[in-house]
């Protein structure tokens, strides 16, 4: 087995140069060398939540016995085939230390590809809230998903649990095509899709909504390393037809297996928009090392096929009131594991999928997964609405879509910001879609025939009046909006959350849809978490359901 050198970023000769903040590990390295390094990281990232350093560590296949403590903006890989490939002795795990155990904060940040063996009976913790993902990963033993406090998670797939899940504090929860001895935990939303063994309660006697099969998916692509050795990239096949439970029990899925060589390896500070749009102009995919990107322009994915992969939570952002991305109306594009981050000056969007054309994408459809969004809280920042996906038959997979509440300009008239999500395009799919604290409609679904499963919301904190969060006589804006006219939707568990701390507004309806036969929405928790005194969602869905406030704090819907 070939042997890296002990130092970051450390590649064999013929290797693209990933940059000082890729550190990849053989298992014939000192294990005291490998834990001194991610101890190192650790410690410079705990509680940099708003910091700039990304990190990415890439495990070769093989047994080590570590401590592998996940910060802000770092990523733990596996380069198997599958993830048995890599087994870590010891621990994979995301605590909120830095909070005194409230992981309500405890964002940006993964794992994947590898599997995880304890060395004692306790769980590995992996307590996090939004902008986490826990992908393709085998734990044999149990996990907890929360660390003594409050946590706001959070996402977990294609999976393999050997032993219980225990989601603790969480307030809601994701899990798609996973597999576990016993989950036990509830609070206000938890939904599970093609999960093997699924809690049985029914809602609402526990918030458990349960969806026996995922429709359709395509996972996330993932690094791997080839017959000789050096790094490729995995790109799973379009499961089309229902699936239940992990894709690599089987063994290895179905997919293509893209050599490095074939993409474009951009580092932050050494490339821009134009280099970026060379090598795309070129044919190239485009793998984005950990770093932050200023853009002056858009990077333009006009290629049908390509994969944009980002490591350590790779950050976009559009310096001159630009979008930062663009996708033409193409067949097969991959987006996956980057944030867009908004710049001062504003921008109309800041990620653009697609084109209104209608045309048909069913066969090969475009994929966004761990794709995440924010207006402010590193920055200054404020943009018009974050995506915009227009390209019909679109698949999404964990999207935070996010206007600060907290950080740099995290102020009503700072990080102004209308809109989240504006969808578009027809059939197109979320599992998992995080959308918080906009100013107007937080998601808008124009398109036909859209489904969700799992939508968690936040309606902004700080209105500083009603007259400020009101149209057409409406109080504040509904946080899951369908347009009229629309015919068919269906949408499955999904929670809407009240924090009004600045001013006493009210939110007429939690939901507004359209009537009729063709609009499912199934699962709806309303709750007011805090506020002053007067404020309010008054309806759960179109002027129907009782409000919540300081006297009823939680409401539902029965189906």
């Amino acid at each position: 087995m070939l042997t890296l050198p002990l130092t970051a970023g450390a590649q064999p000769p013929t290797a693209p140069d990933l940059g000082p903040n890729v550190l990849v590990f053989d298992p014939s390295m000192p294990a005291a060398a490998i834990q001194a390094k991610l101890d190192a990281v650790f410690r410079e990232q705990e509680s940099s939540q708003f910091g700039e350093g990304r990190y990415a560590y890439l495990f070769r296949p093989g047994t080590y016995d570590l401590d592998v403590n996940l910060g802000f903006y770092t990523q733990a890989i596996g380069l198997g085939a599958k993830p048995d490939d890599v087994v870590i002795r010891g621990s994979v795990h995301s605590e909120a230390d830095w909070m005194k155990g409230n992981a309500t904060c405890t964002f940006w940040r993964g794992a994947e590809n590898l599997s995880v063996l304890p060395t004692t009976p306790a769980p590995i913790h992996f307590a996090v809230s939004q902008g986490t993902s826990f992908r393709r990963v085998h734990v044999r033993g149990d996990v907890d998903l929360w660390d003594g406090g409050w946590s706001s998670g959070g996402f977990l797939a294609d999976s393999r649990v050997d032993g219980r899940v225990n989601s603790g504090s969480q307030q809601q929860w994701l899990s798609r095509n996973a597999e576990w001895a016993r989950w036990s935990g509830a609070n206000w939303n938890m939904v599970f899709v093609g999960v093997t063994n699924p809690p049985s309660e029914p809602w609402p006697r526990k918030p458990y909504t349960v969806i026996a099969e995922t429709p359709r998916i395509r996972e996330k692509p993932f690094l791997v390393t080839d017959e000789r050795g050096l790094l490729a990239v995995r790109v799973p096949s379009l499961r089309a037809s229902p699936s239940k439970g992990v894709s690599w029990s089987g063994g290895e899925d179905r997919g293509t297996t893209v050599s490095l060589d074939r993409f474009h390896v951009a580092r932050a500070g050494k490339d821009t928009a134009a280099t970026i749009n060379s090598a795309l102009g070129a044919g190239k995919h485009l793998l984005l090392t950990p770093g932050v990107y200023h853009l002056d322009e858009a990077i333009r994915v006009s290629r049908p096929g390509t994969v944009v992969l980002g490591l350590g939570i790779a950050t976009l952002v559009p310096d001159r009131g630009t979008l930062a991305m663009v996708v033409d109306d193409v067949d097969g594009v991959t987006l996956c594991g980057f944030m867009v981050d908004a710049g001062k000056a504003t921008s109309p969007a800041l990620l653009r999928v697609g084109t209104p054309g209608k045309k048909d994408h069913a066969g090969d459809p475009t994929l966004l997964a761990d794709v995440y969004c924010r207006v402010g809280g590193a920055t200054v920042g404020s943009a018009d609405a974050c995506i915009l996906m227009d390209s019909d038959d679109v698949i999404g997979d964990n999207l935070w879509i996010w206007r600060a509440d907290h950080g740099a300009g995290a102020k009503w008239d700072v990080n102004r910001a209308k809109n989240g999500l504006i969808v578009g395009g027809d059939r197109v799919t979320i599992y998992g879609l995080f959308v918080e604290h906009f100013q107007e409609y937080q998601t808008l679904w124009k398109g036909e025939d859209g489904r969700v499963f799992f939508y968690q919301c936040e309606l902004p904190y700080d209105a500083p009046t009603q007259d400020a969060w009101r149209h057409d006589g409406v109080n504040g804006f509904a946080a899951y909006k369908v347009a009229d006219g629309v015919a068919r939707h269906e949408a499955h568990g999904l929670g809407v959350y009240g924090v009004f701390l600045h001013s006493p507004t009210k939110c007429e309806n939690a939901l507004e849809t359209p009537e009729g036969p063709g609009i499912r929405i199934h699962h709806v928790i309303s709750v007011w978490i805090t506020g002053r005194p007067g404020t309010e969602t008054t309806h759960i869905r179109n002027g129907k359901g009782p409000a919540v406030n300081a006297s009823r704090r939680t409401a539902l819907t029965e189906d």
